[in-house]
């Protein structure tokens, strides 16, 4: 019967050297290529790694949104009676204070309606004069029995009369006055103009287009939505007097921070989302009605937390985990819980502050290989281009070694 040998090689990093020939090949079950892994890994020459440590530090959780820019007050000024403008008091682009003038409209009828009130007032002033001398006349002749009661009365019923009568002249008066303080329009509020739409001698009345708009620009509301999910996180924020809310400004333009206002009372079943408001110091006028700007508001801080690169987390089957490299120089793999996504950060449990991750090259290690460091800082472009290749070079001469050897035990069978 003839013995058949196989003669088996063996593969180190990318060195390939022959361990030894005519040694026959162990029977099947006795040795494996996932078996000698490990021992590959341990033997191998050290892997190029960059590593950074992981840090312990208070940590602010943020929800990102964008939002948009609104005044807390907008005034669209409009007449309250027809007439026409008799003068322009402001600028386009001014800032007013409450009070201020803006308009006058042609008061001159209703001044004229002011003086016939007076008059109508002093005429039944002097009748209900002359009801009260006529009263006062008939209860002496009363007295004296020229009379009768009911004369009395009828006197006293023409002094109510009168009296009622002058009553409703004064209120007349107040509501000539009134009208005739249409005629100057004041801001309600303090803000800035905007464009005037009207001109002296344009005619308007209630019905019609605004005069001007008039905006609060300080300070400024800033509004946006949050998924329902973080409904309780922003209601828990506004009860603990707002937290910080900081706005970010396009093109790199600044940041400004301010407090959460508002929180919604409903959902919108459409998109799943609450409406908030956030409001800003704006003296220094960066924010804008109608701007976009991106909304991060911190709900809470997560207390002495340790932070991990995201870069250096790899996604497996069975999880999460990222290797830390020991005091030996050898790489562990090292399940980890990600807590919080933070930026290019994560919050995560299983790695004690101080460890060293390993941020670039862990696509070439396996559990307990020999590394060689460099700082994060450290490793440039090149040369991680230069570590992917080398891996690359890596992965193909594992997967030859790996065709050897199933070539081999194919042939062996076969045999």
């Amino acid at each position: 019967m003839r013995k058949n040998a196989v003669w088996w090689c063996g593969l180190a990093g990318l060195a390939v050297a022959i361990a030894g020939c005519g040694k026959e090949a162990p029977a099947p079950g006795q040795a494996s290529a996932s078996a000698s892994a490990p021992a590959a890994a341990a033997s191998g020459p050290p892997v190029s790694v960059s590593t950074v440590r992981a840090s312990k530090r208070d940590v602010n959780v943020t929800l990102e949104a964008t939002g948009t820019v609104s005044a807390l007050n907008s005034v669209e000024v409009r007449p309250q009676v027809a007439s026409t403008i008799a003068k322009v008091h402001i600028k386009e682009g001014q800032f007013v204070k409450a009070g201020a003038l803006l308009f006058t409209l042609d008061a001159r009828a209703d001044e004229v309606n002011v003086v016939k009130a007076r008059a109508q007032l002093a005429k039944d002033q002097a009748a209900l004069a002359d009801a009260q001398r006529q009263l006062a006349r008939s209860r002496e002749l009363f007295a004296q029995n020229f009379i009768s009661q009911g004369a009395v009365d009828t006197n006293q019923t023409l002094v109510e009369s009168a009296a009622a009568v002058v009553a409703a002249d004064r209120a007349a008066i107040e509501a000539a006055q009134v009208t005739l303080g249409y005629s100057r329009i004041v801001a309600t509020t303090a803000g800035r103009a905007g464009a005037i739409n009207v001109f002296p001698g344009s005619y308007v009345q209630p019905g019609g287009s605004s005069l001007v708009t008039i905006t609060q620009i300080d300070p400024m509301a800033v509004s946006f939505n949050l998924p329902q999910r973080n409904l309780g996180d922003a209601l828990q924020t506004l009860r603990a007097g707002g937290g910080s809310v900081a706005a970010i400004l396009p093109e790199g333009s600044g940041e400004l921070t301010g407090k959460l206002q508002f929180v919604d009372n409903a959902v919108d079943a459409n998109s799943g989302t609450v409406k908030v408001k956030a409001v800003f110091d704006n003296r220094t006028e960066k924010l804008w009605p109608g701007a976009y700007v991106t909304v991060r508001l911190v709900t809470h801080t997560l207390k002495d937390a340790v932070t991990v690169p995201q870069a250096a987390i790899i996604q497996g089957a069975r999880g999460r985990a990222v290797y830390v490299v020991s005091d030996d120089k050898r790489a562990a793999l090292r399940p980890v819980e990600i807590v919080e996504a933070i930026g290019t950060e994560a919050v995560v449990k299983g790695v004690q502050p101080g460890e060293r991750v390993v941020l670039d090259g862990r696509q070439n290690l396996r559990p307990g290989s020999a590394v060689a460091e460099r700082s994060a800082d450290a490793a440039s472009a090149p040369r991680r281009g230069a570590s992917g290749a080398a891996g690359g070079a890596g992965s193909s001469a594992s997967g030859a070694a790996s065709g050897m050897v199933t070539g081999a035990a194919a042939m062996a069978e076969a045999k």
